[in-house]
């Protein structure tokens, strides 16, 4: 194991080896990160894998292109190639069916998921999360057309949460020391090219899929939220069946950070009903 506790296990999916987080016993929760820069799956859930893995196996990938998954020269970043990684890796470890959450962009990726391969997903947690076509923000516009400085990702840091107290000078620089790894800025320079309008339409499925998805689904937002706007969740309640929607008031894109111990306890509810 290595000492950075980003990276974890590795395994093939397809072409390449995929980083991935595995901890706990139980049935198989998924998490999908996001795609600010630098973001990695341990990032993007340390304070949830613990807590999730005292009642479930939690497995949380580095997606394609981020984090510390093995990248491949002239890979696409497409949401087809997204889903079959995702799948990949399920298949890989030998796993059926899954309950998944998804956190903005992987919001959108696991609706995808859940759309195409409707017999793999047990239950579903979005969070945050796009999927559906709304109006670029500026934030998520600064944010997918981030260029590595300190000074940049505390400026991005600002916009993805309400309390401005849980963002430090000393996790800026962190998270802009991962921005900077090797590979990393080159692949996320490549995913959201401007016009990022049409970026926000290619992470998006159809409505008429949407609300033909089957599946249980819990929905959170902060309603604060700069970077993904609430519009999108309360979108997402209206054409998914089977789903309830939660917001967090006095809170922003961090759901699971900012109202850690709540989003926590609500996942757990969810899926132990």
């Amino acid at each position: 194991m290595s000492a950075n506790p980003e990276i974890a296990n590795s395994i093939q999916t397809g072409a390449f080896k995929t980083n991935y987080h595995d901890v706990g016993e139980g049935v198989p929760v998924f998490l999908i990160h996001g795609s600010g820069p630098g973001v990695t799956a341990w990032a993007n859930w340390r304070l949830v894998i613990p807590e999730l893995a005292k009642q479930f196996r939690v497995i949380a990938p580095d997606m394609a292109g981020f984090g510390f998954t093995e990248r491949v020269d002239g890979y696409e970043y497409t949401m087809e190639n997204w889903v079959q990684h995702a799948v990949d890796l399920m298949d890989a470890l030998g796993l059926e069916k899954v309950d998944l959450v998804g956190n903005s962009f992987g919001g959108a990726l696991s609706v995808a998921l859940a759309i195409k391969y409707p017999e793999r997903v047990n239950r579903l947690v979005l969070m945050g999360a796009a999927g559906v076509s709304f109006e670029l923000t500026g934030p998520l516009d600064a944010a997918w057309g981030y260029e590595p400085s300190f000074e940049n990702m505390r400026t991005m840091m600002d916009y993805f949460a309400y309390d401005r107290g849980l963002v430090s000078d000393e996790l800026a620089q962190l998270r802009y020391e991962a921005s900077i790894q090797p590979g990393f800025q080159e692949a996320f320079s490549q995913m959201f090219p401007a016009p990022r309008q049409q970026c926000i339409e290619a992470l998006a499925s159809d409505p008429e899929d949407i609300k033909k998805l089957p599946h249980e689904t819990l929905i959170i937002h902060g309603r604060e939220d700069v970077v993904v706007p609430p519009i999108t969740s309360k979108t997402f309640f209206e054409l998914i069946p089977r789903s309830q929607l939660h917001m967090f008031g006095q809170c922003g894109h961090w759901t699971q950070i900012e109202q850690n111990a709540r989003f926590n306890q609500l996942v757990i509810n969810f899926f132990s009903e």
